[in-house]
C-alpha cells in the first residue's frame, strides 16, 4: 500500500511533523547517543540542509519540561524506557536558531540576536509569577524581555549575559539546570564577514557563548550546530568542556542525512522504488564518519515531486537553495594548477589535500588551501579515504554538485569575457570573413584559459553542450546579431544559427566532441549533418541571402574549424 503521509518539505519543527502526520525518518537514536556519550558542550558540524535544525528541535521536544510523550510513540528512543524516565521532560530548555541572523551592518544583525533571545525568553513569562525568584531576579527577566517602541531592547551588558541570566532564572524556578541549544551558530559570523563587520560580531558571539557555556553554573549541557568549526581562539576561548563532532568523526555519523536503507524505504513507501538509481546518482555520495549519506533536503524534495509526476527528472534542489559564493571564490582565485584540479574533480577523479579542522572566516580567503577545506566542510566536496601521508582524497559527491561547479564555471567565463571586447570583436568578424585559423586561435585560447569539462561519466552530448555554451556566450558579444540556440531548422535542431544584418548573412554552426581525438572526422560529421538536415532552411525563411556553414570539433582544450560548401 502506497504511503499517503505528507512530505515535510521545508519543515524543520519536530513537533509540527509529528503532530500533523508528516513522513518522518527516525533520528531519535541521536538522543540516546548524546546523553550517553556527549560532553558538557557538544558541537555538530554538518553542511546546510542536512537536518541540523530538525534534530535540535527534536532534542528540545524530548528534553524540555512538559514534554509530549506521544510525539515519540513508535520511534527508536521510546524503546529505551530507562533513558526516557531519566531524561525525558526533565530540563528547562533554551533553544536559539541563529540561521536568520543577518544584516547589512552590525547594528541590524545585533538587533536580530536581541530579538531572538527576547522572544525565546518570552516563552517563560511564568517566571514573573515564580515563588522561587526574588524581585531582583524578576527585574533581570524583564531586562531581557523589555521592549521600547515595539522593539526588544537590551543594553550591551545585559545582551552579553542574557543567555546565562535566562538559564540561571530557569534553574532557580525549576530547581534543575538548563539545557542550551544553539542552532547554526556560525551563520551570523558568515553574514558579518560578507558585509564587513566580522570583528564586531566575533566579539558579540564570543561574549554570549563565553558567559552561557564557559562560566555558567546553571548549565546542564549544551548542543550547538553549524557548518564550520570556528577556531577556539576566535569564539570558544577557554572553553575546555567542548566536544566537536565533525563530518570526519564516526560517532553520530548516520544521524544527519539519510542512509541507503532510509532512502530505499522512503521510495518504496511511496511506490517509487524504481527511481532509486537516479536518486543515488544525484543526491548520494557524502561520507560522514564511516557512513555514506544522502542529502535529506534533496531526497525529500525529489520524492515530493515524483509523487505528482513519476516522469519528473532529478533537479538541483540543494545547490539552488543558497548563493554558493564559496565555489565562485575558488574559481576566481584559481591559478593554472587549481584549474587543473577543478577539471579533475569534474571528471570524477580525486585530488589530495590537507584539510584544516578549524578556521576563522577571515582566514578563508588567505589561501586556496583554506578554500578547499571550506568546500569540504560545507558539502561541496566529500572524501574517499586518506593517503599514507594523511591527506584526504577529495571528490565531488554527486551529479547535483557537479552541475553546480559547471554552472559557476560558465558564469565565471561569461564575466571574464565581458571585458574582452576587442578580442571578441575579432572572433565574431572572423566568422563573417571565413577566417578559420583566426577562429581556431581565439576560440582555442578561451578553451585553454577556461576550466574545461572532461567528465568521463557524462555522455558525449553533455560535453558538446559545454563547448556549445562557451561559443554561444562569446558570439553573444555582438548585440546587433540575432543568435539562436538549438533552433528548429530543416529536419532537425541546429546548434547555433546566427543572423548578421550586414549583407543579410546567415551562419550555421554545428559543434561536435571528438571522443577519440579525431578532430578532422568530427568536423566532417558536423558539416554532413548541416547538409543532410538542411539547417540553412530557417535562415532562408528569415530572409538571409548569404550562407556560411561551420563544422567545429573540440577535444579537451583543442578545437578544429572546417568550412562547408
Amino acid at each position: 500500500m502506497v504511503c499517503n503521509l505528507k512530505l515535510p518539505v521545508g519543515i524543520d519543527s519536530f513537533e509540527k511533523i509529528r503532530k500533523n502526520e508528516f513522513y518522518y525518518i527516525d533520528k531519535t537514536k541521536l538522543i540516546e547517543q548524546l546523553v550517553e556519550t556527549g560532553g558538557e558542550v557538544t558541537l555538530f558540524t554538518r553542511p546546510r540542509r542536512f537536518g541540523k535544525t530538525l534534530n535540535m528541535s527534536m532534542l528540545k521536544a524530548f528534553l524540555e519540561t512538559g514534554a509530549d510523550v506521544s510525539l515519540f510513540e513508535g520511534l527508536y528512543i521510546a524503546e529505551n524506557k530507562a533513558l526516557c524516565d531519566e531524561y525525558m521532560g526533565k530540563y528547562p530548555v533554551i533553544f536559539l536558531s541563529l540561521k536568520s541572523v543577518e544584516g547589512l551592518n552590525f547594528e541590524a544583525a545585533k538587533y536580530r540576536i536581541t530579538e531572538l533571545i527576547g522572544r525565546e525568553a518570552q516563552r517563560f513569562d511564568f517566571l514573573l509569577e515564580s515563588d522561587n525568584l526574588s524581585d531582583d531576579e524578576k527585574l533581570q527577566y524583564k531586562a531581557i524581555t523589555g521592549m521600547q517602541n515595539g522593539k526588544f531592547s537590551m543594553d550591551e551588558d545585559i545582551l552579553g549575559s542574557s543567555i546565562q541570566i535566562l538559564s540561571y532564572l530557569l534553574c532557580r524556578h525549576f530547581g534543575q539546570k538548563a539545557v542550551i541549544l544553539i542552532d547554526e551558530y556560525d551563520v551570523p559570523l558568515d553574514k558579518a564577514f560578507e558585509n564587513g563587520y566580522y570583528r564586531e560580531m566575533v566579539s558579540l558571539i564570543r561574549g554570549l557563548f563565553g558567559m552561557a557555556l564557559k562560566t555558567n553554573d546553571s548549565l546542564a549541557f549544551a548542543v550547538l550546530t553549524g557548518c564550520l568549526r570556528i577556531t577556539k581562539e576566535s569564539i570558544f576561548t577557554g572553553l575546555n568542556n567542548f566536544k566537536v563532532l565533525s563530518i570526519l568523526d564516526p560517532r553520530f555519523d548516520e544521524q544527519f542525512g539519510f542512509t541507503d536503507y532510509e532512502v530505499k524505504k522512503i521510495l518504496e513507501d511511496y511506490g517509487l522504488a524504481s527511481h532509486f538509481e537516479e536518486t543515488k546518482e544525484w543526491y548520494d555520495g557524502y561520507h560522514f564518519g564511516k557512513a555514506d549519506i544522502y542529502c535529506p533536503w534533496d531526497v525529500i524534495n525529489y520524492v515530493d515531486q515524483l509523487k505528482y509526476d513519476q516522469t519528473a527528472g532529478p533537479q538541483d534542489f540543494w545547490s539552488n537553495s543558497s548563493g554558493n559564493a564559496i565555489v565562485r571564490r575558488l574559481i576566481d582565485k584559481a591559478d593554472v594548477s587549481t584549474k587543473n584540479e577543478i577539471e579533475r574533480l569534474i571528471a570524477g577523479e580525486s585530488i589530495e589535500k590537507d584539510v584544516a579542522p578549524e578556521l576563522t572566516y577571515d582566514e578563508i580567503d588567505k589561501s586556496i588551501e583554506n578554500l578547499w577545506s571550506v568546500l569540504f566542510t560545507t558539502g561541496y566536496l566529500t572524501h574517499k579515504g586518506r593517503t599514507e601521508s594523511g591527506k584526504y582524497r577529495l571528490v565531488i559527491p554527486n551529479r547535483e554538485v557537479r552541475n553546480l561547479f559547471v554552472k559557476k564555471i560558465r558564469e565565471w567565463l561569461s564575466d571574464v569575457t565581458k571585458n574582452d571586447g576587442e578580442t571578441l570583436d575579432k572572433l565574431c568578424n572572423a566568422f563573417v570573413n571565413k577566417e578559420l585559423e583566426k577562429i581556431e586561435e581565439i576560440f582555442g585560447d578561451y578553451l585553454w584559459n577556461t576550466i574545461s569539462i572532461r567528465d568521463t561519466a557524462v555522455a558525449k552530448e553533455k560535453k558538446e553542450n559545454f563547448y556549445h555554451g562557451i561559443l554561444l556566450g562569446l558570439l553573444g558579444y555582438k548585440s546587433s546579431w540575432l543568435i539562436k540556440s538549438n533552433a528548429e531548422s530543416g529536419t532537425g535542431y541546429s546548434d547555433i544559427l546566427v543572423e548578421v544584418p550586414t549583407n543579410r548573412t546567415g551562419i550555421v554552426i554545428e559543434l561536435k566532441y571528438a571522443e577519440n581525438g579525431d578532430l578532422d572526422a568530427a568536423c566532417e560529421e558536423a558539416l554532413k549533418q548541416i547538409k543532410e538536415k538542411d539547417y540553412v532552411a530557417k535562415l532562408k525563411q528569415d530572409g538571409m541571402k548569404n550562407f556560411i556553414r561551420y563544422g567545429i570539433a573540440c577535444f579537451k582544450k583543442v578545437c578544429k574549424v572546417a568550412l562547408g560548401e
